[in-house]
């Protein structure tokens, strides 16, 4: 039988842009997360097939967070765009659980390397200040249990 999670008990956390990189976990900033993983397809189809063919390429995934503005989240968010684009750092270091509250052996916990992809700071005048944040995975995923 299922065993069905409520995505408040997500935990997201991220490097903090550090020389010395410390995972800062920023779920009490963030209300949306969305991990996307995908794989490049190469066709293969030849003369004479009559219906497609593909190969496995290189993998891919994103990582779209949103959520409600601090200056604590933006500092440590400038902090890493600036190492970053100075050669400080040459990635992000992240990890995500999507149920956090669940017993080890049915929760998986997904980390990696990342690049800032963009970040938007959005004021609406009849709503609270919120940001997003896109980052591009670089390099491989690893899926453990935890």
């Amino acid at each position: 039988m299922p065993t069905f999670r409520h995505g408040k008990s997500a935990q997201f956390k991220l490097d903090d842009g550090a020389v010395s990189p410390t995972l800062t976990d920023i779920s009490s900033y963030i209300q949306d997360v969305g991990f996307s993983r995908s794989i490049d397809m190469g066709e293969v189809t030849a003369l004479g097939n009559s219906a497609k063919a593909y190969i496995t390429g290189l993998q891919d995934a994103s990582i779209s967070i949103s959520g409600k503005f601090d200056a604590t989240i933006d500092a440590n968010i400038q902090t890493a765009i600036t190492a970053l684009q100075g050669g400080t750092i040459s990635v992000l270091n992240w990890e995500y659980k999507a149920n956090s509250g669940a017993t080890s052996a049915t929760n998986p916990k997904y980390n990696g390397t990342a690049l800032i992809k963009s970040y938007e700071v959005k004021a609406g005048v009849a709503d609270v200040v919120a940001f997003s944040l896109e980052l591009q995975v670089t390099g491989a995923v690893t899926r453990a249990t935890a």
